[in-house]
């Protein structure tokens, strides 16, 4: 099962529900790619799976910026 190093999304379950209400078990998988991420403190390049949320949060804001977010360290998402 793929999940996020970051944010930790991974798959949901729910149903999918006709136009007569007949619900089917339905599983929602996210978005996760994996993706080499340039770490400026160590200069170096890390590889990581991500979700395409958060890659636009990496976007924005920034590894170290998006690692405090989240409460993380750059050891727990390499590990």
């Amino acid at each position: 099962m793929a999940k996020c190093k970051l944010s930790g999304s991974s798959r949901q379950c729910g149903h999918r529900v006709s136009h007569a209400k007949n619900r089917r078990k339905h599983v929602f998988k996210a978005n996760i790619q994996s993706r080499r991420i340039f770490v400026p403190s160590e200069n170096k390049y890390v590889r990581v799976n991500v979700s395409t949320r958060v890659l636009r949060t990496l976007d924005k804001l920034g590894l170290e910026a998006t690692l405090k977010k989240y409460n993380l360290t750059l050891k727990d998402i390499t590990a």
